[in-house]
């Protein structure tokens, strides 16, 4: 079990500094008349004028980034002292900095340069820094205690000094380091080798021939610069985008230990006399002999033949990674924000009726994991929400269902960052787990028998890999008359993505625009983003799966706005009923606004809340044959001044629109089309929203009437 002190840590960080929290975690670029109009000292300054920051001073040097750190920008500095860099040295067998190449200095100089201010309170939000170092990498955070101060650790070892953290300087802020930080520069595969602690998943990786499945590092064609940026109008929004600068690949993984993997060997009578890896495989078909019974006697489901796709242990390992790459357990679920009444909550949850949730796409063909980050302990009704973990509120959970009378805890994610071994790789990261993962009977039938609500950022694996989904500051805006055409926006960029960038994205880039809008916390976006299409669209996109074969209704979620059009939705080639209009409010004619008059309708939809449950579940069933759904009860957006939420349910634009419902083979790829219907160049260029998109089994979605009902959440 994982202890955390991380609220008594803030609370002394709060008392030390007499700020929490003055400093914002965002990009704040300024205006070019503030440029070299500094009367104090920049991080240049700081780094030459003090004598035990030579070494990393001249570093610097060598790295061309002293002129940088000499202008004016909002940059972290973590910097180790001689005697730091000297140990460094050391290590690898070198008497002096003039042994390093320039290569080397680059690379160490970048790695403890950030270009956004943190100070020692903003690192403790999550358990990695919100933006990359300057070598494109996130670096581990974790609270500590040196000699009775509490501290921040670095990557497990280094921690900032308590008497010298968050020393200001005209520029950013300087963070002295107790030793030089270090990132791996190996692969995954090459970091999980080197632990002794996980060998027997490791064998299992090699022999099933998943190791080769997770080598991807970089696209080496992609060149942000042959794209140039693009102007658009969303609402009243004027914006412009970029494409990412990145294409990268990378993998998450979740290992049980080999200590865990012994006990439940022994707990299921396993034996280990033919060696764990054959007993790994037996574990492995006591699970996925139930869920594909039809592979029991293809050739391939033997011992001999480990790399075969229907092999029991080759699924067991695909199903343990995800086909993108975070950096730390608050990227698996949506952003935590801090302002008014939101407190430790995550983006758009009501955290007191629903534990934060996201789904992830695995290497296993076909399959799913749910992430859920615990932060109910009672639930409205009274109902204990946690059981024996009332401990580990606000840890995360794979797999997880404990509502009503099921109590499936699921495994439990290890969110603590170690010196050594590393746990974060080039192109991966690895976290421990206290409990088998695997996409079982119950998994399947139970567990992920439930609406799969998606942000649509989730969707698409290269959004997480390449850090877009939480761009920028979240609860600042941009003048919306005049697009920020700096490189670095003041408070963040919006991205466009050319045709080959999406993995199982098709469309004809010539014809329309397809833009990931950052997150702002006031728009009537879920979790504050949105994806925009502009022109004469014409994108089809592979859906995620389902876990089962089965009845499912697909649906959007969305905000209609007067500036937005029509489209046409089809479903594996096949359109689905009439065109979804944007410009249709829920109080308009083609939904309930045809059976209340306009008055009673603002009455019920601001009174949502008010009704009884026999109420709630006629109103949907009326809304339901009319092909729509009310936002949920637990999702909102705020006024970012003082924290006051908008729940979706109570506004007549944020509304869920049935896409089709159908039968749909859970082992094989799907694809959802969007075609604008627009006659002609309606609203904002034909603008259409994706908001979050939601896969609902007949088990949930069939009942209705009687005080029977969905559930709003």
């Amino acid at each position: 079990m994982i202890t955390k002190h991380i609220t008594k840590f803030l609370a002394a960080l709060v008392v030390s500094f007499g700020f929490a929290g003055a400093l914002t975690s965002c990009s704040d670029e300024p205006d070019s008349e503030y440029f070299y109009t500094f009367t104090g000292e920049m991080m240049s300054d700081y780094l030459k004028n003090r004598s035990e920051y030579s070494s990393f001073a001249k570093i610097v040097e060598r790295a061309n980034l002293m002129d940088l750190l000499a202008t004016y920008g909002h940059y972290t500095c973590f910097v180790p002292a001689d005697t730091a860099v000297q140990t460094f040295l050391k290590k690898r067998g070198l008497n002096s900095i003039d042994e390093l190449s320039d290569a080397d200095c680059d690379t160490i100089a970048r790695t403890h340069l950030v270009s956004n201010m943190y100070t020692t309170y903003d690192m403790m939000v999550a358990d990695r820094l919100p933006t990359s170092n300057m070598m494109g990498r996130y670096l581990a955070t974790a609270s500590d205690e040196v000699d009775g101060h509490p501290v921040v650790r670095i990557e497990g070892l280094p921690y900032v000094y308590f008497e010298t953290q968050n020393d200001s300087v005209e520029n950013g802020i300087v963070q002295p380091v107790s030793e030089v930080i270090e990132k791996s520069n190996s692969y995954i595969a090459d970091v999980l080798r080197s632990n002794d602690s996980i060998t027997i998943f490791y064998e299992a990786l090699v022999a099933t021939g998943v190791r080769e499945e997770i080598l991807g590092v970089e696209d080496p064609e992609w060149d942000p610069k042959a794209h140039e940026k693009k102007y658009y109008k969303s609402h009243t929004w004027n914006e412009v985008a970029w494409v990412p600068d990145t294409k990268k690949y990378g993998y998450t993984m979740f290992i049980e230990p080999n200590s865990v993997y012994l006990d439940k060997f022994q707990e299921l009578g396993i034996s280990t006399a033919n060696g764990n890896l054959r007993a790994l495989y037996d574990l492995a078909c006591s699970i996925y002999d139930e869920v594909y019974p039809a592979d029991k006697n293809a050739e391939g489901h033997s011992f001999e033949n480990l790399t075969d796709s229907v092999n029991p242990l080759h699924r067991f390992i695909q199903y343990h990674i995800l086909n993108h790459y975070v950096a730390g357990t608050a990227d698996l679920t949506p952003m935590i924000m801090n302002v008014g009444d939101v407190k430790n909550e995550a983006f758009g949850f009501h955290s007191k009726l629903i534990n934060p949730n996201d789904w992830h796409k695995t290497l296993l063909p076909h399959t799913m994991i749910k992430v859920e980050q615990l932060t109910m302990e009672k639930d409205e009704k009274g109902n204990d929400c946690q059981g024996a973990d009332v401990n580990l509120v606000n840890e995360r959970f794979i797999n997880r269902r404990y509502e009503g009378g099921l109590q499936i805890r699921g495994a439990l994610i290890d969110s603590k960052v170690e010196t050594t071994p590393i746990h974060d790789a080039l192109n991966g990261h690895y976290f421990y787990v206290d409990d088998i993962v695997a996409f079982s009977k119950e998994v399947r039938d139970v567990v992920q028998n439930i609406r799969i609500r998606m942000d649509f950022s989730t969707v698409f694996p290269e959004v997480l890999t390449n850090g877009l989904r939480f761009e920028g500051n979240p609860l600042a805006d941009d003048d919306p008359n005049t697009p920020d055409d700096a490189a670095v926006p003041k408070n963040g960029r919006n991205y466009y993505f050319p045709m080959g960038y999406l993995d199982g994205v098709t469309f004809d880039e010539s014809n329309m625009k397809f833009v990931l809008r950052r997150p702002h916390s006031n728009f009537w976006s879920w979790q504050g983003d949105e994806w925009n299409l502009f022109g004469d669209y014409d994108i089809t996109f592979r859906i995620p799966p389902v876990p089962y074969t089965g009845e499912w209704q697909l649906r959007l979620g969305f905000c209609a706005i007067e500036t937005r059009g029509v489209m046409q939705v089809y479903f594996d080639g096949v359109p689905q009923g009439i065109p979804l209009d944007m410009t249709k409010f829920l109080n308009s004619e083609l939904y309930i606004g045809s059976s209340w008059g306009a008055d009673e309708f603002d009455e019920k939809l601001t009174n949502y809340n008010k009704k009884t449950v026999e109420e709630k579940a006629e109103e949907q069933k009326l809304l339901k044959n009319l092909g729509a759904y009310r936002g949920g009860r637990s999702m909102y957006h705020f006024n970012p001044s003082n924290g006051d939420k908008n729940t979706f349910c109570g506004n007549p634009r944020t509304y869920r629109r049935i896409l089709c419902q159908t039968t749909i083979d859970a082992n094989s790829d799907h694809y959802i089309r969007f075609r604008v219907a627009s006659d002609g160049k309606q609203g904002n260029d034909n603008e259409f929203m994706l908001d979050y998109f939601e896969m609902v089994p007949k088990s949930v979605y069939s009942v209705d009437g009687d005080g029977d009902m969905e559930d709003d959440l």
